[in-house]
């Protein structure tokens, strides 16, 4: 459904553009750039569009053949890989502060991570580690960390 709503939004530009020429004002300024900002709207939601489309035909969103990096457990979400970043970000007064981890498997593959509170001392740079996560009121709080 939401791709058959953009190619329908992305067409709509595009019979706006056709207007501007039939009627002769491309040769104006106003009729210029409303062409180029009509092409614009329609290049993007086309692009979401193809964006879409190859998301469905791949399936779940991972490239065919690549293993995915986490899986379920009875304790929460094990994520593995080794830990490449650890960026803390200390929020306003009665928001929750946030770490994002970066890990990656030892290839291409890299996986961020956000998480509820300051997990710089738990996740080492360098470390590969196997994490447990849990959702707790929408945000992910780090439960167990095991190093390899």
């Amino acid at each position: 459904m939401a791709l058959v709503l953009l190619l329908l939004l992305a067409t709509v530009p595009l019979i706006g553009v056709a207007w501007i020429v039939l009627f002769g004002s491309i040769t104006t300024v106003d009729g210029l750039f409303m062409s180029l900002i009509l092409l614009t709207m329609s290049g993007i939601l086309g692009t979401t569009a193809l964006f879409e489309l190859r998301k469905r035909m791949l399936g779940s969103g991972t490239p065919l053949g690549a293993p995915a990096i986490g899986s379920k457990s009875a304790g929460g979400l094990v994520r593995r890989g080794k830990v490449q970043d650890v960026v803390f970000f200390e929020a306003n007064v009665g928001e929750a502060n946030k770490s994002i981890v970066t890990l990656s498997d030892g290839g291409q593959a890299r996986q961020t991570l956000v998480l509820s509170g300051d997990v710089r001392n738990a996740l080492p740079i360098g470390q590969k580690v196997q994490i447990t996560l849990r959702k707790e009121a929408g945000q992910n709080v780090l439960v167990d960390v095991s190093y390899a």
